[in-house]
């Protein structure tokens, strides 16, 4: 990769290809580019993430509040969460100008009218979350990452109803230690480990 995933406005034309990706059980066909995270093929970590998270009959409600996808790429966690319930509200946010443009333009191309894009700071204050999900930018570094978790974590709130995050994170890029920290900084969180598979962990924090 000639430029980092999280850089926001990454060198070169926008060239999109296509290639096809299993979202929702299904194949289907996408738009990626370089300059975005995994633009080849949908990531192992990412694909373990929507495998565990279709599994968990807790996260079947079609009445779920709004679902935050931080670090979109090209948009594979928040189209396989639109594509299971079309009427949840969805956010997918990147600091990568040319990741939140695949996200739309996959999102167009799939139907899926409630995907809503946005750079980070464009997310409205007052929005809350019932649901997290995230491959998170691990190799933006430590402290970046924590800024980016203390930013949204907060932000875990389903009116009524306790919210939840998962992370997918690779063992060998620090997801036992990422686990522990989350638990310190947010000690309302019940945090844990709910799957591991091929060296990645999903990580769960529930309010």
């Amino acid at each position: 990769m000639n430029q980092h995933y999280f850089s926001a406005s990454p060198a070169g034309a926008l060239e999109p290809r296509e290639i096809k990706a299993v979202l929702a059980g299904a194949a289907r066909t996408v738009l990626t580019a370089g300059g975005v995270f995994s633009p080849e093929q949908l990531d192992r970590g990412t694909g373990i993430l929507l495998r565990e998270l279709a599994a968990d009959p807790a996260l079947g409600d079609d009445a779920a509040g709004p679902l935050l996808d931080i670090g979109c790429g090209w948009g594979p966690i928040a189209l396989d969460a639109a594509l299971r319930d079309p009427e949840r509200e969805i956010w997918a946010i990147d600091v990568n100008e040319r990741s939140r443009e695949l996200t739309r333009r996959n999102a167009a191309g799939l139907g899926l009218e409630r995907v809503r894009v946005a750079a980070p700071e464009d997310v409205p204050a007052e929005l809350g979350f019932a649901e997290i999900r995230s491959n998170p930018p691990i190799r933006v570094g430590k402290e970046a990452l924590h800024g980016i978790l203390r930013q949204w974590l907060p932000r875990l709130s389903a009116g009524s109803e306790p919210g939840v995050a998962h992370f997918v994170v690779a063992k060998h890029l620090g997801a036992d230690s990422l686990q522990r920290w989350i638990a310190t900084e947010f000690p309302t969180l019940e945090v844990s480990r709910i799957a591991r598979d091929k060296g990645f962990h999903v990580i769960r924090a529930q309010a």
